[in-house]
């Protein structure tokens, strides 16, 4: 018996002109197709003498156990996808199914995957030029995926700024989690960002509307929508949507030259090299800023400040300091902290701050837990929680410690407190002389 083959089809949008040669060669090779059964209505001209299986849209397991029924008897089997077989598709489950079953790439029937244009890409084309720069694409369906889990990219998604695509926007029964997705893009959103929503892009229903995030879940949306919501920068203009690549971040229009301080071929004076020399030249032109402000206006954690201020400092005269702490040194920091006299411990969760004055005879441990406590107040901090601690100075402004986790955001700051508006000289010089001991020999 001939050895069975296993075809994963992705074959585009439906229209044939959009179909690659060898997704279309696939086809005509099969002896079997397989599919859900608007896929097989969209390449019926090929099917000719061939046999058919439709299988239902709840039926993926199905339609993977059969193809691999048909190639253990020497078959080869085309399971075809609209879009691309690996983007929401059939590829994954096959390959489960496959592996569940014991087979392996080397041996037995031979599995290949066939890319084609998904609907991201294909609605994209339709409306301009909305993918022109970072993207991603997140379901909506909570079938298979908690609802939590999908918030969360959501979430990460609009505080990241990237251009989304919603996949299974809304069906009959799940008329909500399309508003819920507008709710939490629009906390990072300007109600105003362009919106696209595409129905069956290139084939006979197509159906385009364009609108905004504020409108998004009013506009009529179903399951063979793809919904695309622009970043910060994405604008409409003459009915396309455009998402600009940055060229203005470099250039002073788009034929002409690089601005001040740039240079066409090399990273942006923000880039990956040198943007800690940018946070520097705007604390020295903002010296009213606290780090908060400052980490706010560049939506960068508080501990990439703090680096950028102990990696571009040029010498120990410099008004604002920083110093990480050597990791395995924070317990020790902590100790130190008591001959700083009054301290200030300072707790900021979203919008919220919380100041509390206290003594160093108010620490204790137990296992991983930090305590604070007195007769006013009780603060726990679980120690697992910092991944990072910096000695701060500010001149005569703030002296003192932040703590920080490993998304680099502030847990708690440990700052001196004045008597009659200056420092106690005893107590700064031994916290600078603890900020020597125990900071990272590097300093980054």
């Amino acid at each position: 018996m001939k050895q069975g083959k296993i075809l994963l089809v992705g074959f585009g949008p439906g229209a044939v002109e959009h179909m690659t040669y060898r997704a279309r060669a696939a086809i005509e090779e099969a002896d079997v197709v397989i599919g859900y059964s608007t896929y097989i209505k969209l390449v019926k001209e090929l099917l000719d003498g061939k046999e058919v299986v439709r299988k239902g849209m709840t039926e993926e397991i199905d339609r993977c156990i059969e193809a691999y029924e048909h190639a253990q008897k020497g078959k080869i089997v085309a399971l075809i996808s609209s879009g691309d077989i690996g983007v929401y598709g059939m590829a994954g489950p096959t390959f489960e199914v496959l592996l569940q079953a014991g087979w392996t790439p080397d041996q037995g029937i031979e599995v290949e995957v066939i890319p084609g244009a998904t609907a991201l890409n294909a609605c994209a084309a339709l409306v301009g030029a909305p993918l022109t720069h970072d993207f991603c694409s997140i379901s909506l369906s909570d079938l298979l995926t908690p609802w939590p889990t999908i918030a969360r990219r959501l979430e990460a998604a609009g505080k990241g700024d990237f251009v989304v695509a919603l996949y299974n926007p809304k069906s009959g029964r799940r008329t909500q989690q399309i508003v819920e997705a507008q709710r939490i893009l629009l906390l990072r959103r300007k109600p105003e960002t362009p919106v696209a929503i595409v129905k069956s892009g290139y084939r006979r229903r197509q159906a385009i509307q364009m609108t905004t995030l504020a409108e998004m879940a009013d506009c009529e949306i179903g399951m063979l929508c793809t919904v695309l919501i622009g970043n910060s920068s994405t604008f409409i203009k003459q009915g396309l949507m455009i998402t600009p690549r940055g060229y203005a971040n470099k250039y002073a229009d788009l034929t002409g030259e690089a601005k001040e301080g740039e240079e066409a071929g090399r990273s942006l004076t923000m880039g990956l090299i040198s943007w800690h020399a940018c946070v520097l030249n705007y604390l020295q032109a903002n010296p009213a800023l606290n780090l908060h402000k400052v980490a706010l206006y560049f939506d960068a954690p508080i501990s990439e400040i703090l680096k950028a201020i102990a990696t571009e400092q040029t010498s120990e005269a410099a008004e604002k300091q920083a110093w990480q702490i050597e990791p395995g040194q924070i317990d020790a920091v902590l100790t130190a902290s008591s001959g700083w006299g009054k301290l200030r411990a300072v707790i900021r969760n979203e919008g919220t701050i919380a100041e509390l004055l206290l003594d160093t005879t108010s620490f204790s441990s137990k296992g991983d837990w930090l305590n604070i406590t007195n007769d006013h107040f009780h603060l726990h901090i679980n120690k697992q929680n910092i991944a990072n601690a910096w000695f701060y100075s500010y001149g005569e402004k703030q002296q003192g410690v932040y703590f920080t986790n490993a998304n680099g955001e502030l847990l708690f700051s440990l700052l001196l407190v004045k008597s009659e508006g200056d420092y106690e000289e005893a107590k700064l010089n031994q916290f600078y002389k603890d900020s020597k001991q125990y900071r990272k020999i590097d300093n980054i």
